[in-house]
């Protein structure tokens, strides 16, 4: 069963208010569209950090709802009060910081050891030439887990230059596939922040969102591949030989940086079962406990199951083992191994004062009735909870552009929904799946990922429009459909 969710069947009063506007149902729906409207706003025209769009329409929010600057702010008096602000931020962040950061390492020792490249390379010969863009697929898709997407494209880019090359074919039957297996981990997969992320607000165990973000996105990623394989044979797109060559002083700048951090790459390539088994390592884990609290009774064999499952420890467990097996087994230094994984977390920072700024906004929809305004007006329009999460969702990803902003802001207007009924943890789990499938919908000019994914690969705008959106939509739309039909028997 899923975690209670605190909620409220009436408005909760407010005295105090600095500006108490505001009363009633509607006088709280209005405060919400304001509220978004404005949030859009200062991200689209005024272009302001979503960190700090985020952080201001929530106490706006707060305010004109009726909280009082006490409820938002606490109060000097009484340092032991919690506000509505520190209790937002700190509630997510206590459960999203962790699996982030040790993910973010995770993924880079993977990353500079070259297992993306044994990786790719083992595929490639596998499944032979003729295959190659399914090879690409499975590579986006297995490297796609512990590493970020944008990371993904620049360390996997260069392999997609060669295979297209040597084949002569549009590199858009190489590039898509991989692009749809790095999207889909990234927005269904753990330890990635958006699934993440919402787990968190929608207190949800890891091992269901792992389970139902393999059930939903295996489809979607089969459905992408299929429409890959379709359109690469309609639209020619050129190798770039601007950016291969860009590409191989790229890969020379990161082996001389890496020498400076004292790595020294070796010959010899990483076993594939060792990446295979690192990356492997923390979802087994972390599903065999989350399967043990459902078929085991309570018992010590049952409690070390989980303390292994836990999402801290599996991870940490898979971190420590990249250390060794990618690291100090292979001649890195000890003061290596610190320089890489601190490196990797610089760009973690943003992230995660995002996400801790989604859980203020949820925090102060719940304190000040808004959010059960919310909820009582959803519900009277009869559409199913997890339909509305996929609207608003893709409402959110199409007009600001970050799929991170539309996950936490989605995940704390639709909270109250799923507090008054008493759904289970896999039911949450699907509409987490809904809220991720709709915050990849549509990629176009707003989404850094539309220009990374032109720049990368030499597509035109117009091209990337015809080719890079409509898999992206392809890709919401197939793991939406999956996650409705199995909500109806969960």
């Amino acid at each position: 069963m899923s975690l209670p969710l605190a909620a409220t069947t009436e408005t909760p009063p407010h005295t105090g208010g600095l500006l108490l506007l505001i009363d009633g149902t509607a006088g709280l729906l209005t405060v919400a569209a304001l509220g978004i409207a404005l949030l859009l706003f200062l991200i689209i025209k005024v272009r302001l950090q979503p960190f700090v769009a985020l952080l201001g329409v929530s106490i706006a929010v707060g305010l004109l709802a009726g909280l009082s600057v006490t409820e938002l702010f606490g109060t000097v008096q009484r340092s032991d009060a919690v506000s509505t602000i520190e209790s937002g931020m700190g509630g997510i962040l206590g459960h999203v910081a962790i699996i982030i950061g040790l993910g973010t390492m995770l993924g880079a020792i993977l990353e500079v050891s070259g297992g993306a490249e044994v990786l790719a390379s083992r595929l490639l010969n596998l499944f032979g030439e003729k295959r190659a863009p399914l090879a690409m697929g499975l590579t986006g898709l297995i490297f796609g887990i512990p590493v970020f997407f944008d990371v993904g494209i620049f360390v996997l880019a260069p392999i997609v230059y060669a295979a297209a090359k040597r084949s002569g074919k549009s590199i858009l039957l190489y590039c898509l596939p991989l692009l749809a297996g790095l999207s889909m981990t990234h927005a269904f997969l753990p330890p990635h922040p958006g699934p993440v992320a919402a787990a968190g607000l929608l207190h949800v165990d890891l091992g269901w969102v792992i389970l139902m973000g393999i059930v939903c996105g295996i489809p979607a990623v089969l459905a992408a591949w299929a429409y890959s394989a379709w359109v690469g044979r309609r639209i020619f797109v050129a190798v770039p030989q601007d950016m291969v060559e860009a590409a191989a002083e790229a890969k020379q700048a990161v082996i001389e940086e890496q020498r400076a951090q004292g790595v020294v790459p070796r010959e010899d390539p990483v076993p594939l079962g060792t990446v295979l088994g690192i990356i492997g390592t923390p979802l087994v884990l972390i599903l065999a406990a989350t399967f043990s609290s459902i078929a085991f009774d309570p018992s010590t064999g049952r409690s070390v199951i989980e303390f292994f499952g836990s999402p801290f420890v599996a991870l940490t467990i898979a971190l420590l083992l990249a250390y060794y097996l990618l690291g100090i087994r292979r001649g890195w230094s000890r003061r290596s191994l610190e320089r890489v994984s601190t490196a990797s977390l610089k760009p973690v920072g943003n992230i995660l004062l995002v996400v801790g700024a989604g859980g203020v906004f949820g925090a102060v929809l719940k304190a000040s009735g808004v959010a059960q305004a919310l909820s009582d007006t959803f519900n009277d329009v009869g559409l199913p909870v997890i339909v509305l999460s996929y609207l608003i969702s893709v409402v959110l990803r199409v007009a600001q552009g970050s799929a991170t902003v539309a996950i936490v802001t989605t995940a704390g207007i639709v909270a109250p929904l799923l507090s008054e009924g008493h759904h289970s943890q896999a039911f949450v789990a699907l509409v987490i799946m809904a809220i991720s499938a709709g915050s990849i919908f549509a990629s176009h000019v707003n989404d850094g990922g539309f220009w990374m994914v032109a720049k990368y690969f030499g597509i035109s705008e117009r091209d990337t429009l015809r080719t890079w959106t409509v898999l992206e939509t392809v890709l919401s739309v197939a793991g939406f459909v999956v996650a409705a039909v199995l909500s109806v028997f969960v």
